[in-house]
């Protein structure tokens, strides 16, 4: 079966030439949605990826009618694969999943995605563990100072129970407990 999935970012935007290609296009099924394609909840995309059979075909107007970036195209690729059927866009013909040259063209732009996320990640490594060799401390501030913490051991070593203490400098008792097992 031809599925057609149109959109449209704003409600005062027109979906109908989207509509006219689609069904030109010998679409049987189309789902429409006035939503940015920002938002990560577009319910008929979804409900169109859920609803997919072995060797449906989903057809778009244009490539960004689908998706906002290469990363999230191939994504919503990647689901429609799943499912065993195929991917056309009409105005970017080499987008066809239908053809060996367009199963290509995607599977290198998926190349180039996971190599790009790896390099992400790598120059995020790099940059933490530099930054942690010079001293930069990751996470959320400490609760208490030196100073509180030596406090909090007088008071422990005075019978002071670790919920008083921990009510004193406003802290859980898990708090205190973490300090004391430092």
């Amino acid at each position: 079966m031809k599925i057609g999935y149109a959109r449209v970012s704003t409600t005062d935007q027109n979906l109908e030439i989207q509509l006219q290609e689609l069904k030109k296009a010998g679409c049987e099924k189309i789902y429409k949605e006035k939503v940015s394609g920002t938002h990560l909840k577009r319910p008929e995309l979804l409900r169109m990826l859920d609803h997919l059979r072995k060797d449906d075909q989903v057809i778009v107007w244009k490539l960004d009618r689908l998706a906002r970036s290469t990363r999230d195209l191939l994504a919503i690729c990647d689901q429609i694969a799943e499912s065993k059927a195929n991917f056309r866009s009409l105005s970017e013909t080499w987008a066809d999943t239908t053809t060996p040259g367009g199963k290509m063209i995607l599977t290198v732009f998926a190349g180039i995605a996971e190599f790009e996320r790896e390099l992400i990640v790598e120059r995020t490594s790099s940059g933490r563990q530099a930054a942690q060799k010079r001293g930069v401390r990751f996470g959320r501030p400490p609760k208490l100072d030196s100073n509180q913490i030596g406090a909090i051991k007088s008071l422990l070593e005075k019978g002071n129970s670790v919920k008083e203490v921990a009510k004193i400098f406003k802290a859980h008792p898990a708090t205190i407990y973490r300090f004391l097992t430092k």
